[in-house]
């Protein structure tokens, strides 16, 4: 956004919005504009490993990409592959240190009783918490000890560690995390290990049988079986890449880190979530998809964090307003709201107001899918845009970048493309501003004229640039 449009609300007005001041809305926030950068993230290296070579040979895990046969019928027992697969399947125990705590509570009865004072003095006491433990599965991916599970299993853990099927415990470390999709890599040492072998997760179908093992509640090695619920589901649990895989097949606290594999015994998802009122089981399961796991464990081993593409667009789903006002079907794409300045974008030649519809001939028609193929695209890659610009279709060739700076997601370091519209630098002058559809409720309620078109402004972050502008609740842009 050019900077002379951030000057003073004057300018916004005659250069960017035409208003119309309205009395604040009383709208529940709508939908707001998804800042999609692409990322490189900074994902956290343990201390034991941060001496380790800034890049490391690939890991070499085994990839099957054979076909689930989906016209045999279906066996009796599954005891076979539940078997094959088990022995892959580890409990992993964490503890974590217990924090120092000083009470403050010099002035509250008893401790200011003079008796009391002697021995405790005005600040309070100090307590020491107990050290803490927890429980979670993980997968072996390597003959070699490398074992993948969830960033919430061992995150802040100082001790790790893993119990084998064969009833050995060994000392686990920590290679690398990455938060935003909540996956994690750890190794013992250790060789000869019964690895896993990997499906692709991309075509896996809904419908299709489905095992997860895992170690529920920490009472040992379990198997569940289930089907392929959905694909896809973004249930909003704070991560910024989200595509989970969702079954129905039982999965509990201690399941964290676990397998979910298709009937041939391979690895299509690490089980993560459940969605659940009672705290267990209740046939909503979700799981990280392996292609993501592959692409997120193989980037860590090599170079010690994750490293994802970069376009620099920012970009929203169409509405049906927007949509109807670009002549197509909602669905039928993404709209670009801004272009970083020197981005690929930019270079690339897109503009705000585009409406880009394909990435490599596959259709896109939210913003987080294209959010999460240029995530998992590698820096200095080739690729193709169709895009849709004053109503002619046109192809776009461009060459994803690497981010070039650190920002901050849900308190973890990363260069997240999924950040909300008050996240991240605040150059724009319509960061930090929530937008909505006008719809005939909103119409009445705020008496906006029927020939006035745009989208209404719902909320404005009180430190952001469009508040410094003089962007209001109740303006139309």
């Amino acid at each position: 956004m050019p900077e002379s449009l951030v000057c003073d609300s004057e300018a916004v007005m005659n250069h960017l919005l035409q208003f119309t001041r309205f009395s604040r809305s009383s709208l529940a926030l709508a939908a707001s504009t998804l800042v999609f950068a692409g990322a490189l993230t900074a994902a956290t290296v343990s201390e034991a490993d941060s001496s380790a070579p800034a890049k490391a040979p690939p890991l070499a895990v085994q990839i099957d990409t054979k076909p689930v046969n989906r016209d045999a019928m279906e066996p009796a027992s599954f005891s076979k592959v539940a078997k094959r697969v088990a022995p892959s399947v580890v409990k992993i125990t964490t503890e974590t240190k217990g924090r120092t705590v000083t009470l403050d509570n010099s002035d509250a009865f008893p401790f200011n009783d003079p008796m009391f004072r002697q021995f405790f003095g005005r600040r309070g006491r100090q307590l020491r918490e107990a050290p803490q433990a927890g429980l979670g599965s993980g997968v072996i991916i390597s003959n070699d000890g490398y074992i993948v599970t969830n960033n919430h299993v061992v995150e802040g853990a100082n001790r790790l560690t893993v119990s084998l099927d064969d009833g050995r415990e060994l000392k686990a470390r920590v290679i690398g995390r990455d938060p935003q999709t909540d996956v994690a890599i750890i190794k013992v040492d250790a060789k000869g290990l019964p690895s896993i072998s990997f499906a692709e997760s991309s075509k896996v179908e809904v419908g299709d049988r489905v095992l997860a093992i895992g170690n529920p509640f920490g009472i040992g090695e379990t198997v569940t079986t289930g089907i392929v619920s959905a694909k896809s589901r973004r249930p909003g649990l704070g991560l910024a890449y989200e595509d989970f895989i969702q079954t129905d097949a039982a999965i509990n606290p201690g399941n964290s880190g676990g397998a979910l594999v298709d009937i041939e015994g391979r690895l299509i998802g690490i089980n993560t979530a459940i969605l659940s009122r009672s705290g267990g089981s209740q046939g909503v399961g979700l799981a990280v998809p392996s292609d993501i796991v592959r692409n997120v464990v193989d980037s860590l081993v090599q170079h010690g964090k994750v490293v994802r593409g970069y376009l620099g667009v920012s970009i929203q789903n169409l509405t049906p307003a927007l949509a109807e006002s670009f002549g197509i079907k909602p669905g039928a794409g993404v709209a670009v709201i801004d272009v970083e300045s020197g981005s690929p974008a930019d270079k690339a030649g897109l503009r705000s107001g585009d409406v880009i519809s394909t990435l490599n001939n596959k259709t896109i028609s939210e913003s987080s899918e294209i959010s999460l193929a240029i995530s998992q695209t590698e820096p200095g890659s080739k690729i193709t845009l169709e895009v849709l610009r004053d109503g002619k279709t046109e192809k776009i060739d461009t060459t994803v970048g690497t981010q070039p700076r650190n920002r901050r997601v849900n308190g973890e370091e990363d260069d997240s493309s999924a950040l909300s519209s008050n996240n991240g630098s605040d150059t724009g002058v319509l960061n930090g501003v929530s937008v909505a559809d006008i719809d005939p409720a909103s119409r009445r309620e705020m008496n906006i004229p029927a020939k006035l078109r745009g989208a209404l402004i719902t909320d404005v972050a009180p430190d952001s640039a469009s508040a410094r502008a003089g962007l209001k609740p109740g303006d139309v842009i």
